[in-house]
């Protein structure tokens, strides 16, 4: 006998000398049994164990039976001592106070050596003649091929554990527990099952066989101490990709049993905390995420009234005025797809805009109280965070258990060149937490033999998912959809058999998918595509495809980026949709030809180079030369959907892909034989990442708005219904029109604007509103400084436009080429303006 008083279980035993099997050798099966206050009970079930076990020795081969002891205050000890002595293969742990019986379960089986491992009960309700049909599907020789969880597609059906189940239709129950309390354990079991384990009937029933290995690492790293161990080893069992296979038993409810129905209560709160409960690497992951976004944005967090992101041109004006103007819409009950605030008198189309309703509505009382430009920050700061969690979130459940490697391949997801780029302006490219959650999902469909309600739960929560997607960015949607296909298809070439199993439930989940999603989303993409001020398209001409040298360049922010290099290969510099540099190239190629084998590689492979190949955009031209060669992309250009897309931005879709392949070699390195290999292959990634980690976003000191506004002097001027007129008047090369009206709570409209709205009899797609001839003649003069000649033709065509725009008052704010915007406003209109606020102002009585 070996006796031990634990607080802690620790890693197996040292070898003595209490009996064979050796310790320190491996024993074909080990039983163990937790006990606790069991002395009437427990020397009947070891004798039926070992009798069991002894009348077959072929077939057992080596065993033990280890007993727990969870700190007894009867004879429970001395019992299972006597029996020790009895028999050298029964062994006995004990523990200097009752703890549970998670804790005694851990104890056990970590002190195991069985190739199985079996758990049951002190009170034997499942006899244990039923080991009989477990064995039948856990032979010995399980283990080797069974799913490991890694990610890499060789995951098989073969079962890592059988458990006994009371809930099988050949289940059968010799002796029932009161109605009561079988109608409560039920209950308690249906709700565990929706909490943690779905699939799995029966999950509390205290007759389970594992694989050895598989079941000492999951009881290694289990936390629960009291009955949810159960729950949380075949969890952890589910999320490594082991198969557990359940098995109907007989069993019989014995008196005096220790488990009552208000233990399944307490089953599902230490599932509660188990699902909330975050390990200190998470929470360090997290912090490091969260603490990278605020460095990145410092600027703007350091001056929040007067800093502008440099790179953001119009578009921080732009998206403070949409959380403003929603927030604004909210409040008072308003329309939230629609305003004539801006664009005025026609209005905007919100919904045809990106307002990413999804943060902006509940966002409302942050930009209320703290205004728009705190939502602003916040938005980019804590999006970014989120984000990148996401990503690592997927890693670790998908991709790799080794949480370094998951961060490393989450940071490259969240924080690459493309994302940095869009940082500056369009958070709806950066604010991508859910796209991980839909992937998830969809992969969840993808398992094999979903049940048919797990079908239905899993694609009405993709459709509730891609819901809120779409109120965040369509078109992250879109691409991540063309993502997720280019990988299904590159993952069907290399697993065909996979594939073949996994289409079915994958379409049906997704016909579940979008007969939730389709009603919830079909007003507003109707009024999207056909309400006031829609549009049908916005083209972006043939040119909006990346150069194929913009994948081995550095991004202006990067590290080790040449500003004036990559302003030369992208629209701008919030396009900079490749810039993955030359580094992380090399290492891809890398990792392909060393993991190659492997279809997830293979699928990844396939996904990066499909997706680069469709940004270079409808012309490929050929770096150094003069060949211009078609491109795969015409094939979508003017097809619904792709026809307002910016090709270039395709190529955002390799950002996650590689975060992957980078996350699955590290893990990889983290196991190989030798400590060399490992520090090269580090070192590797990182020489690789280390040139394109982003650098803080720089920020400009933004114009001041004209105390003409700021102070409310111009509501002397406008009647409900006019309009303030800008000069000139907004539009995508300037907005600070637009932070005039968020700055200062929404009380006035402007014509003209920064959005997207129709233009021609065709309703084609602009930026802006549709230019009329005042609005023209005003844009040039500010950018050019020329003064025309200004006659009767110029007043006559002033005075409609002016009339159309329901002028109440024109205003000048100081900015470049103000002396000739100011001379030709006095010509147009036929007299001098008044200085007012800071600000040149003409009094419109006319238009009112």
């Amino acid at each position: 006998m070996s006796g031990r008083t634990d607080a802690t279980p620790g890693p197996p035993r040292p070898p003595d000398t209490r009996g064979t099997p050796a310790i320190g050798t491996a024993a074909d099966l080990t039983v163990v049994v937790p006990a606790y206050n069991e002395e009437h009970r427990l020397r009947p079930t070891l004798d039926a164990i070992c009798a069991y076990l002894r009348a077959d020795p072929e077939r057992w081969g080596d065993w033990e039976l280890i007993v727990v002891d969870d700190g007894s205050t009867d004879g429970t000890a001395a019992v299972a001592a006597r029996a020790a002595a009895d028999e050298p293969r029964v062994h006995v742990l004990t523990s200097d106070e009752n703890r549970g019986k998670g804790y005694a379960l851990r104890l056990g089986v970590l002190a195991s050596y069985g190739r199985r491992v079996l758990v049951t009960d002190a009170d034997l309700a499942t006899p244990i003649e039923e080991l009989d049909a477990l064995d039948a599907l856990l032979p010995y020789d399980t283990g080797t091929g069974t799913g490991d969880g890694d990610g890499d597609g060789d995951d098989t059906d073969e079962p890592a554990a059988a458990i006994g189940s009371r809930a099988l239709p050949d289940s059968r129950i010799d002796v029932h527990q009161r109605p009561l309390r079988e109608r409560l354990g039920r209950l308690g079991n249906r709700l565990i099952r929706l909490v943690a384990v779905r699939g799995i009937r029966d999950t509390q029933c205290g007759f389970k066989l594992f694989d050895g290995d598989k079941a000492r690492a999951a009881f290694a790293a289990s936390r629960l101490d009291g009955w949810g161990i159960d729950v949380e080893i075949l969890r952890h069992f589910r999320r490594a990709g082991w198969p557990v296979a359940e098995v109907p038993v007989r069993w019989s409810h014995q008196s005096g049993s220790k488990v009552r129905p208000a233990d399944y209560g307490r089953v599902l709160l230490e599932l509660v905390r188990l699902r909330t409960r975050v390990r200190p690497v998470d929470l360090a992951v997290g912090g490091l995420f969260l603490l990278a976004s605020v460095l990145l944005y410092k600027g703007l967090w350091a001056d929040l009234d007067r800093a502008y992101l440099a790179d953001a041109m119009q578009d921080q004006n732009q998206w403070e005025w949409f959380f403003g103007v929603t927030a604004d819409n909210v409040v008072h009950l308003r329309n939230p797809l629609f305003t004539t605030y801006q664009g005025h008198p026609d209005g905007v189309n919100l919904m045809a805009n990106t307002v990413m309703l999804g943060l902006s509505v509940p966002l409302t009382p942050v930009t209320l109280l703290c205004g728009p430009t705190v939502t602003w920050a916040l938005v980019l700061t804590l999006g970014l965070t989120a984000t990148a969690v996401a990503w690592y979130w997927l890693f670790v459940r998908r991709v790799t258990r080794v949480r370094p490697a998951a961060a490393v391949g989450a940071a490259l997801a969240a924080f690459a060149p493309p994302m940095m780029s869009h940082g500056t302006a369009h958070p709806n490219f950066l604010v991508l937490f859910m796209i991980p959650v839909i992937i998830d999902r969809a992969l969840r469909l993808c398992e094999p033999r979903p049940e048919g309600r797990r079908l239905v739960r899993d694609g009405v929560l993709l459709g509730l998912f891609a819901t809120y997607q779409i109120f965040l960015g369509e078109e992250p949607l879109l691409l991540a959809a063309m993502g997720m296909l280019i990988f299904a298809l590159s993952y069907a070439l290399a697993r065909p058999d996979v594939a073949r199993a996994a289409w079915r439930p994958l379409l049906r989940g997704l016909g579940v998918a979008l007969a939730v999603c389709l009603p919830l989303v079909a007003f507003p993409l109707y009024w999207q595509f056909f309400g006031p001020q829609s549009y049908h398209s916005v083209l972006h001409g043939d040119n909006a495809g990346n150069s194929p040298l913009s994948f081995l360049e550095f991004s202006g922010r990067a590290l080790f980026g040449d500003e004036a290099r990559a302003d030369t290969l992208a629209m701008n510099r919030t396009e900079q949709n490749a810039f993955y540099g030359w580094p992380l190239t090399a290492l891809t190629f890398g990792i392909v030809v060393w993991l190659g084998r492997s279809p997830l590689v293979k699928a990844l492979t396939g996904t990066v180079l499909v997706a680069a190949l469709l940004s270079l955009g409808q012309k490929i031209r050929i770096p150094f030369t003069d060949v211009v060669l078609p491109g795969p992309w015409r094939a979508l250009a003017h097809q619904p959907l792709f026809e307002s897309v910016i090709e270039s931005r395709v190529a955002m879709i390799c950002a996650p892909a590689l975060g992957v392949l980078v996350a699955f070699a590290v893990a990889r390195m983290a196991h190989l034989e030798f400590r060399t290999h490992r520090v090269v292959g580090l070192v590797a990634v990182a020489a690789a990442l280390l040139p394109i980690l982003p650098t803080p976003q720089p920020v400009r000191e933004r114009a001041e708005v004209p105390r003409f506004i700021t102070d409310g002097m111009y509501r002397d001027y406008v009647a409900e219904g006019e309009s303030v007129v800008p000069v000139p008047l907004p539009s995508p090369a300037e907005a600070d029109a637009l932070h005039w009206q968020s700055a200062t709570g929404f009380g006035f409209s402007v014509p003209g604007g920064y959005f997207n709205g129709p233009w021609g009899p065709d309703r084609m797609g602009i930026y802006g509103a549709a230019p009329r001839y005042t609005s023209n003649l005003l844009s040039d003069v500010r950018y050019g400084g020329r003064i025309p000649d200004i006659g009767t033709r110029w007043r006559e065509q002033a005075k409609l436009d002016l009339a159309f725009w329901k002028a109440g008052v024109v205003v000048l704010a100081p900015q470049d080429n103000d002396e000739a915007l100011y001379e030709v406003m006095a010509k147009l209109l036929g007299r001098p303006g008044e200085r007012l606020g800071g600000a040149w102002v003409w009094d419109m009585p006319r238009a009112r």
